[in-house]
């Protein structure tokens, strides 16, 4: 439901914050970088919640998003980029690790990955 929601964030209410974070040498126009990820962001929650038998992969495709969209964090971090109250280097530092921790939630709540338990 989350990658539903920002998904319309990127394509309505959050736009202009989302450009914001579009990496300045990304070859693109950062508004067609928001809204095609958007609709990324649409089509792999819809297919978390109506193609449950393919969960596995949808968790895997979502985590390989979840590392390219890491490049906007980075950038807004390195070129001191405020967008979505993140006014401060200090701030933008303790969001990266976040991403990760993303990452690696995806692939565990889809059964993605195997954290082998201690016997």
């Amino acid at each position: 439901m989350i990658l539903i929601i920002a998904g319309l964030g990127h394509l309505f209410w959050l736009r202009i914050e989302f450009q914001a974070q579009v990496p300045n040498w990304l070859p693109m126009n950062p508004d067609f970088v928001v809204v095609s990820s958007g609709f990324v962001e649409l089509i792999l929650g819809l297919s978390l919640i109506f193609w449950k038998n393919q969960r596995s992969k949808i968790g895997r495709l979502t985590a390989v998003f979840f590392v390219f969209i890491f490049a906007g964090n980075l950038n807004q971090y390195f070129q001191g980029i405020d967008a979505f109250g993140l006014d401060s280097d200090l701030k933008r530092l303790i969001r990266l690790p976040f991403q990760p921790l993303l990452i690696t939630f995806i692939l565990w709540s889809c059964d993605s990955i195997e954290f082998k338990k201690k016997q």
